[in-house]
């Protein structure tokens, strides 16, 4: 739960109290696994934000983004009878993301054994099926669709070897061999091209990425992590009253490392802005529970315990794509003695959407794994948009708020080691 100020009238970062009014915020959003452009993220904020605003009764205006650094655009707000200013950021990995989206089929079912192994051989899959089945079979429905794939294009080749296609294409023989394999071949093809609306190959990807190194980070991904930090740590040392983070999906866990880098590099000054870090949908046991995530493990264990932020960690049991309400920290077996964060709540859809726009959205997964950063038609405790462009910062915001009830906290991991 977020303590109150201590007596010193100073919060939980030795920082201004947890009542400052923000007038001014820095706004660092780290996304998923994805290869889209950002500019996704300021439409979707855009068209969201608006929608929010007419059904909860404030006003959000954005505009471009004036300042240098990464791409973003600014928001001007009248919320809770305050003007706020916020810069949004996104902190860029696409790039990487693409790069490393094998470009042949070969290549895609090579990530698929792999990945299979990764999770498998080490024990992690069974493990994570205590947890939450949603994500696991998230996982899996690449696995088992690439598979299906494979089969079907084996029996097309078979098929028309065996001359099996008599009243329907060529002959047996060599002929009916190689006809069946490119009919096998061309669907697979046609498959991948619509991959837009089956993510097979997208979700593959995803999870070949954090698996491939057994947890531990790409060095390419932690040079830009690094890069990340930098940025942040300029926004803290500048004018402004909040740097937030907002990590969304595998990007909640790339925010564990980077804050907990910062505050141990000292970059975090007394004094300075409130630091906040929102996780969002977050899938931080799919790498945590892998055997060489040491450093992942150890930036959880180092961040739940530290005054310098607040950590609040939001999820909802209907994003079948995230560990809903399972303390990251908890469940991979390194909670400290005298754990703090992150304060775990429930973004709670059935209650949160109205019953039309729950049945709208309910299997519709891709979408509901966004929902964190979208409008709610009934909205409670969690607004994305308050948060990011309120007059409160996170601390206040959630300051005496409970936990979930619902939350997960048993200690699952086989692996708990954590880097020296």
């Amino acid at each position: 739960m977020l303590r109150a100020k201590t007596a010193a009238g100073h919060g939980m970062n030795g920082q201004a109290g947890t009542e400052r009014q923000v007038r001014r915020r820095r706004v660092f959003y780290i996304p998923g696994y994805d290869p889209i452009h950002p500019r996704r993220y300021r439409e979707l904020y855009r068209k969201e934000g608006q929608a929010q605003a007419a059904i909860s009764g404030y006003a959000l205006e954005l505009t471009p983004k004036a300042t240098p650094g990464p791409y973003g655009w600014h928001v001007a707000a009248e919320i809770e009878g305050a003007r706020v200013e916020s810069d949004v950021e996104v902190l860029v990995w696409s790039d990487i993301v693409r790069g490393s989206m094998a470009n042949t089929l070969a290549a895609t079912y090579g990530q698929m054994l792999r990945t299979a192994w990764a999770y498998i051989g080490s024990g992690a899959l069974r493990r994570l099926m205590r947890l939450r089945k949603g994500p696991v079979i998230a996982a899996l429905y690449p696995v088992g669709a690439l598979v299906l794939l494979a089969l079907v294009a084996l029996v097309l080749t078979v098929g028309g070897g065996w001359g099996g296609w008599g009243l329907f294409g060529p002959p047996g023989g060599i002929f009916g061999l190689l006809a069946g394999g490119a009919a096998g071949w061309g669907l697979m093809e046609w498959v991948r091209a619509r991959d837009g609306r089956t993510f097979i190959f997208y979700l593959m990807h995803d999870y070949a990425y954090s698996a491939q190194f057994g947890g531990a980070n790409p060095p390419e991904l932690e040079a830009r992590m690094a890069e990340f930090g930098e940025v942040i740590a300029a926004a803290l040392a500048g004018e402004t009253d909040e740097v937030l983070v907002v990590g969304h999906s595998s990007g909640a866990h790339l925010a564990v490392s980077v804050l907990a880098d910062l505050i141990r590099a000292g970059h975090v000054p007394a004094g300075g802005p409130a630091l906040g870090f929102l996780s969002l949908g977050q899938v931080v046991p799919m790498v945590s529970f892998l055997p060489r995530a040491e450093r992942l493990r150890g930036d959880l264990a180092f961040l739940s315990g530290r005054d310098e932020l607040a950590w609040v960690d939001v999820t909802a049991p209907g994003d079948g794509c995230a560990f809903a309400l399972c303390d990251p920290v908890a469940v991979s077996g390194v909670a400290p003695a005298g754990k703090r964060w992150p304060l775990v709540l429930s973004a709670a859809f059935t209650q949160t959407l109205s019953p039309e726009r729950w049945r709208a959205l309910r299997w519709r997964f891709f979408r509901l794994h966004f929902q964190y950063l979208c409008a709610f038609d009934r909205p409670g405790d969690y607004d994305y948009f308050r948060i990011t462009a309120g007059p409160r910062t996170l601390a206040a915001r959630f300051e005496g708020r409970a936990p979930s009830q619902s939350r997960i906290e048993a200690a699952v991991s086989k692996y708990t080691s954590v880097a020296a």
